[in-house]
């Protein structure tokens, strides 16, 4: 089971699932659901490890995420993730802080704890994704300035803002992103959480605490 990372808190910008992940169409019949199983068992992973902001303009997933403990700011008007990013700063208060992407069906509440842990230890810190291209996890300790530069192609942007580059295995879950089909199989294969597994039935659901 992960330790609790007490000082941390992980803001998750999370898209309406009816705009999002639109590359994912043909991996389930009703993609909007998909797509909020995939941000709630992300959710639901890093409740485990730490406090979780939660930033969307979706009801279902404010809800939802009330439920799992995450507190919830609400957007009016999105505009981008790096803006929703920064008002869940805004809600964050002090401490160590993280920017961590909605879309890690397979994470393992330990894998981010492990990485969360590191990152206490330098001022500005970033995950690449699998593919080492894009950023799944962007951290600041405590009394560090925030930025974040999220996109296509963001890893090299992170990194040019000052962000150590974490040791985090090639396996790692945080490191196992989605947006296609492809991706959602590779995830699969490292065992998905429960929201995610029921419509992806090849592999088991895994518990959410498991390490």
């Amino acid at each position: 089971m992960a330790e609790f990372c007490t000082g941390w808190v992980v803001v998750i910008p999370v898209k309406p699932p009816v705009h999002g992940k639109s590359r994912l169409a043909g991996a389930a019949s009703d993609r909007a659901r998909l797509a909020r199983a995939i941000a709630l068992d992300t959710i639901d992973a890093a409740r485990h490890v730490c406090a979780v902001v939660v930033v969307t303009a979706d009801a279902e997933i404010a809800a939802a995420a009330r439920g799992l403990g995450a507190t919830v700011v609400w957007e009016d008007a999105p505009a981008g993730l790096n803006a929703a990013i920064a008002r869940g700063m805004d809600a964050a208060g002090p401490g160590h802080r993280a920017a961590l992407l909605g879309d890690l069906p397979a994470l393992r509440p330990a894998d981010l704890a492990a990485a969360l842990r590191v990152a206490a230890s330098v001022d500005r810190a970033v995950v690449p994704d699998a593919e080492g291209t894009g950023s799944t996890l962007v951290t600041a300790r405590y009394g560090a300035g925030w930025a974040s530069a999220f996109g296509d192609g963001s890893f090299a942007r992170h990194v040019a803002l000052g962000c150590t580059v974490l040791d985090v295995p090639d396996a790692s879950t945080l490191r196992r992103d989605v947006d296609t089909p492809a991706q959602l199989d590779a995830a699969a294969a490292l065992g998905l959480g429960p929201r995610t597994a029921a419509l992806h039935p090849s592999e088991p659901a895994r518990p959410r605490t498991e390490a």
